[in-house]
C-alpha cells in the first residue's frame, strides 16, 4: 500500500468528532475538488505491507479506533480490503472517508462510511456513484462540502430528492475552508459562514448535522499531522 501519513488524533469532523482516532492517509486522489486541502496526497507517499501498516497502528496504542482517508483510499480497495477485515478481527473500530466516486459495496458493513457528495463548488459534481446509496445504512454518513448558496440548494434537493432523512442515514453539512487560511483558529477561514448555513438549514427544517472541522479550530489550520 502507499501512504502518506498514520497519527493520532481526535476525530476533526463526522458523528465522532471528538474521540481520539488513528489516521491512516493513503496516497493518491482521482478527483480534484476546488477547496481540497490535501494536495499533497496527490503524489508521492511511501510503501508498507499489510504487517507493516498493523504495526505502525498498533504503536499508537490504546486507541481503538481507526480512520482510512486520503486522498482516495478506495483507489486501493485490493490491499485495503483484507487490510480492514484483519483489524476489525482484532478488535479495532474502523472508519472511511471516501469521495463516492468510488463503489464503496465492497466495504465490510461493519466498517462506519463517510461517503462525500461533490457539490457544484467543488468542480467535481456529478462524479457520485448512485448506486453506493443502497451500501449505505444508518450507521453511516453522507457529507457535504458547503461552499455557497448554489451548493446548500443542491445538498437540499439531493436529500429530498432520495428521501435520505427517512431513511436514516446520518447527513453533514460542512462549510468549504480556504486552501490559504490564516493563522487564525475561527471561522475567518471558511469560505461559507457556518450561521448562514445554520440559518438556512433551519429555515429549511433540514434534518441534517452541521460539521465543522475542529482540528482546523485547535490547532491551527494548515497545521498537517493532526
Amino acid at each position: 500500500m502507499y501512504l502518506i501519513e498514520i497519527y493520532k488524533s481526535v476525530q476533526g469532523e463526522s458523528s465522532h468528532t471528538g474521540r481520539p482516532c488513528i489516521f491512516v492517509r493513503l496516497a493518491g486522489c482521482n478527483l480534484r475538488c476546488s477547496w481540497c486541502d490535501s494536495e499533497y496526497t496527490f503524489t508521492a507517499g511511501y510503501k508498507l505491507t499489510e504487517d507493516q501498516v498493523v504495526d505502525e497502528i498498533a504503536k499508537l496504542a490504546p486507541v481503538k479506533l481507526v480512520e482510512f482517508t486520503g486522498g482516495e483510499p478506495l483507489l486501493q480497495e485490493r490491499e485495503l480490503i483484507p487490510l480492514m477485515n484483519r483489524l476489525l478481527a482484532q478488535g479495532y473500530e474502523l472508519m472511511i472517508e471516501t469521495s463516492g466516486e468510488r463503489p464503496v459495496d465492497s466495504v465490510p458493513k461493519a466498517v462506519h462510511k463517510i461517503v462525500d457528495v461533490k457539490c457544484p463548488g467543488s468542480g467535481e459534481s456529478g462524479r457520485f456513484r448512485m448506486t453506493n446509496l443502497a451500501s449505505l445504512t444508518e450507521r453511516d454518513e453522507l457529507k457535504f462540502v458547503i461552499t455557497n448558496r448554489d451548493d446548500y440548494e443542491f445538498a437540499r434537493e439531493f436529500i429530498r430528492s432520495n428521501e435520505l432523512e427517512r431513511r436514516g442515514v446520518q447527513l453533514l453539512l460542512s462549510p468549504a475552508f480556504s486552501k490559504t487560511p490564516s493563522l487564525e483558529r475561527s471561522t475567518v477561514n471558511c469560505l461559507l459562514d457556518p450561521r448562514e448555513l445554520v440559518e438556512w438549514m433551519l429555515s429549511d427544517g433540514l434534518n441534517a448535522r452541521l460539521s465543522l472541522q475542529i482540528h482546523k479550530y485547535v490547532w491551527e489550520p494548515q497545521k498537517k499531522g493532526v
